[in-house]
């Protein structure tokens, strides 16, 4: 079991390391993205199924409520959590509709949409970005090595340069963290 134990936080650890050796400037392109859209006023959207369901709502989180800085809250919101939204998309129209619908709705040109799938072939977030990309809105994704649909569509794709779920969401969370950080300290120190 201690072997086993060891062997996975030496794994996460060898991606961190990788990821800070190739991923720089994809992270920083993306923090620019959010930057700029949050400075002009726009709004970012998370969505994700599962583990990155959960990375949409975390983040969300830290951009509403604060990361590090004492500060007002940003425009963002994760596309994940009105159950009564979902489950009336899913009944009335297909789960793969379920962030698209709400793409239409609630976004505007200039607003940045942000897909975590560590395959990159989520149906519905891919039908959201199609969606976002029809209305203007900037495009996202975080995913694994493969980058899948999303690495085609996106505006920008960061690809996580390992192919075992738990790695890469667990690289999800870290980059989601550094994009908080970035973006937080550039609208602060904007007076935002």
């Amino acid at each position: 079991m201690e072997q086993d134990i060891r062997q996975v936080l030496l794994e996460s650890a060898e991606l961190k390391r990788r990821m800070a050796d190739e991923l720089v400037d994809d992270i920083r392109a993306a923090g620019e993205m959010l930057t700029r859209a949050m400075l002009a006023g726009g709004t970012v959207a998370l969505c994700g199924n599962g583990g990155s369901a959960a990375d949409a709502q975390h983040l969300s989180g830290e951009l509403v409520g604060r990361f590090l800085l004492e500060r007002p809250g940003y425009a963002a919101i994760a596309l994940t959590t009105d159950t009564s939204i979902l489950t009336a998309i899913g009944n009335d129209y297909s789960f793969e509709d379920i962030y698209a619908r709400q793409v239409e709705a609630l976004l505007r040109p200039g607003d940045v949409l942000v897909a975590f799938s560590t395959s990159g072939n989520a149906c519905n977030c891919v039908r959201a970005v199609e969606k976002a990309a029809e209305k203007s809105v900037l495009t996202l994704a975080l995913t694994g090595a493969g980058g899948g649909r999303l690495g085609e569509l996106c505006d920008l794709t960061i690809r996580v340069p390992h192919q075992t779920t738990a790695r890469v969401q667990e690289a999800h969370i870290t980059i989601g963290h550094i994009l908080c950080g970035l973006v937080e300290r550039a609208l602060v120190e904007a007076g935002r």
